[in-house]
C-alpha cells in the first residue's frame, strides 16, 4: 500500500497490483470497506493484463476523513490516484456503495474513463419511483432508519457493528450479517472470499467507523451530480435475491443511466453476482477500451 496527498492536504492509502503497464481497473470498494482487495476481482483483473488499483475512501482504514464529503466528492480523490500512476486512462467499477462512487467518477472524468461497471450498486435516496429500504434485510433497515437521523443517531449503531466486524472470519461474518445474507449468497461466502471481506472490513474500520458513517450520510443526500452527464458505457449487475442492495435499485440504475448494458440476474444474491460473474463483467467492460 501507498500513501499520496491529495490537492486539499488529505491523505490517501492506495494500492495497485498487476502489470505495469497495464490499463489501471480502478474499483471502488463497498459500505464499509477499505483498500484491501478482493482476491477474485484482482486475479480477474490481472488475467486481462490490467492493473487492478483501489484505495480506502475519505475516513476508512489511513485515509484521511472528509466530514459532509457528497458521493461526488470521492472525483478529486480518483484525479489524485491516476495522476499518481501516471495513467490517463482507466476502466472503473464499484460495488455495493463503491457503485455511486463509480458512476460520480464515469460523470465528472469523462476524458479519464473508457467505461462503467456497477455491481448491485445503491439508487439514490428519494425516489418516488423507488422504494430505498424495500427489499433489504433487518440489519440495513435499521441502519439506514438511523442514517436518516443524523451522525448522532447513526454513530453508536455503527461503532457497536464496527467491534465485530475489525476481528472476525467467514463464519463470523456469516453470523454477523446473517440478516442481509440470502440463501445463495450464504453458499458464496467460501474461505477466501470471506477472508478477504474480514480483512477489508477490518482495515477499513480499524480507526473508526468515520468512512462508514460518511458514505451511509452521503446516500442519504443528493449525490451531487446526475446521472445524465455520464458519456461513457456502463454495465449494470443486480441480483434478484439481493438482501443488501436490493433489485429495485439495480433496475432503476439500469433504466436511468444512459448507455446502459443491463444484467439483472434472477436467483442471484450481492456476494454470488459479483464473485461469480467477475470474468463476464470484465470481459465486457475491457470492450469499451
Amino acid at each position: 500500500m501507498t500513501t499520496i496527498s491529495t490537492l486539499d492536504g488529505r491523505q490517501l492509502d492506495m494500492a495497485v497490483t498487476g502489470p505495469a503497464d497495464g490499463i489501471p481497473l480502478l474499483f471502488h470498494h463497498g459500505t464499509p470497506g477499505s483498500v484491501r482487495p478482493i482476491r477474485s476481482m484482482e486475479r480477474a483483473a490481472h488475467e486481462r493484463g490490467l492493473r487492478f488499483v483501489t484505495f480506502s475512501r475519505a475516513g476508512y482504514g489511513a485515509s484521511t476523513r472528509a466530514p459532509g464529503r457528497a458521493v461526488v466528492d470521492v472525483v478529486p480523490d480518483v484525479r489524485a490516484v491516476l495522476d499518481h500512476l501516471g495513467a490517463p486512462r482507466c476502466l472503473v467499477s464499484g460495488w455495493s456503495g463503491g457503485g455511486p462512487h463509480a458512476l460520480a467518477t464515469a460523470a465528472r472524468l469523462p476524458d479519464r474513463v473508457a467505461g462503467v461497471l456497477v455491481i448491485a450498486g445503491v439508487a439514490p435516496y428519494g425516489l418516488p419511483e423507488v422504494d430505498f429500504l424495500a427489499g433489504m434485510g433487518e440489519g440495513n433497515i435499521e441502519e439506514f432508519g438511523l442514517t436518516v437521523r443524523g451522525e448522532a443517531a447513526l454513530r453508536p449503531y455503527l461503532e457497536r457493528e464496527a467491534a465485530g466486524l475489525r476481528d472476525t472470519d467467514a463464519a463470523g461474518l456469516i453470523a454477523g450479517m446473517r440478516s442481509i445474507l440470502s440463501p445463495i449468497d450464504r453458499a458464496a461466502l467460501t474461505e477466501e472470499l470471506g477472508e478477504d471481506l474480514a480483512a477489508n472490513f477490518a482495515e477499513g474500520l480499524r480507526l473508526g467507523v468515520d468512512g462508514w458513517l460518511d458514505d451511509d450520510l452521503a446516500f442519504t443526500r443528493p449525490w451531487g451530480f446526475s446521472l445524465e452527464e455520464i458519456t461513457v458505457p456502463g454495465f449494470v449487475w443486480q441480483g434478484s435475491e439481493d438482501l443488501m442492495v436490493p433489485f429495485a435499485h439495480g433496475q432503476w440504475l439500469a433504466a436511468n443511466l444512459p448507455r446502459a448494458v443491463a444484467h439483472l440476474e434472477e436467483g442471484e444474491g450481492h456476494l454470488s453476482v459479483a464473485v461469480g460473474a467477475a470474468d463476464r463483467m470484465l470481459d465486457e467492460l475491457i470492450r469499451t477500451l
